[in-house]
């Protein structure tokens, strides 16, 4: 990988701004209340953060535009996800997400070769869903991606279809003091809400232990089977609360069952 090379995906690395904390603060406050410009320039101010990752994974044979652009994707989900009133650095919440964004590329990368034009469409509708969600607070349906970015719906499902790969459920996607989100967390099982262990309990007198809030959390998340972003775009708050506070729910109703 070119370490030496100043320009990667037209832009010049040796001009790349540098945000001051308070800059950062208040622009963040910006971003939660919907500025879009100041989303570009938080994005912009944190690219130093995409080319120190990408330094890892200088033994790659990749071509460190692809790297770069995989890394510029785990940074937009880190600044859409992240919740500020965290006591947690927006690096220390952000480099793992990189990381982990650019080791699946890797991985798919390594067991087909995609070429470079259906990388690009692919990077195109990822970057363009993410702004959408942003946007509207809700998943962009594949009409309105290919309307963003000017593609057909077919071209943008082959690409996208192109550089996907299978992934462990218990692959984790984010770890905060101790409590780590993996990929099961995220995903709803349909068939099977976890009713069938919690139905033999003697619910109604354990979830009365519980906050208002758990037991609103413990209902979606078991009972009508959300996934935890779901409830966290439900109620008001960051995936990584959610999942602390069912797990304390959970603790809770345990240790009153079986004392």
């Amino acid at each position: 990988m070119a370490q030496g090379k100043v320009e990667i995906c037209g832009v010049n690395t040796a001009k790349l701004p540098l945000l001051k904390a308070e800059e950062k603060e208040k622009l963040f406050k910006q971003i939660e209340s919907g500025d879009q410009a100041a989303r570009e320039k938080y994005i912009e101010g944190n690219l130093r953060l995409v080319l120190s990752v990408i330094k890892r994974f200088s033994s790659s044979n990749e071509n460190v535009d692809d790297l770069f652009q995989i890394g510029c994707i785990g940074l937009i989900k880190a600044i859409d996800n992240f919740d500020s009133t965290l006591n947690v650095k927006f690096s220390t919440y952000a480099v793992p997400m990189i990381i982990g964004e650019i080791r699946r590329f890797l991985r798919d990368n390594n067991t087909i070769r995609v070429s470079r034009s259906l990388k690009d469409t692919a990077y195109k509708a990822i970057y363009a869903k993410e702004n959408l969600i942003r946007q509207n607070m809700k998943e962009p349906t594949l009409n309105e991606i290919s309307a963003e970015i000017g593609i057909s719906k077919e071209d943008i499902v082959y690409a996208l279809d192109a550089i996907q790969n299978p992934m462990s459920l218990y692959e984790p996607i984010f770890t905060d003091g101790g409590d780590t989100l993996y990929v099961m967390d995220q995903i709803s099982d349909k068939k099977n809400k976890e009713e069938n262990w919690v139905e033999h309990l003697s619910l109604s007198e354990a979830i009365k232990k519980l906050g208002e809030r758990e037991r609103e959390i413990i209902s979606l998340r078991f009972f009508e089977g959300k996934t935890q972003m779901e409830v966290a775009d439900l109620i008001g708050i960051s995936q990584a609360q959610v999942s602390r506070l069912e797990k304390n729910a959970l603790k809770v109703m345990k240790n009153y069952l079986t004392a």
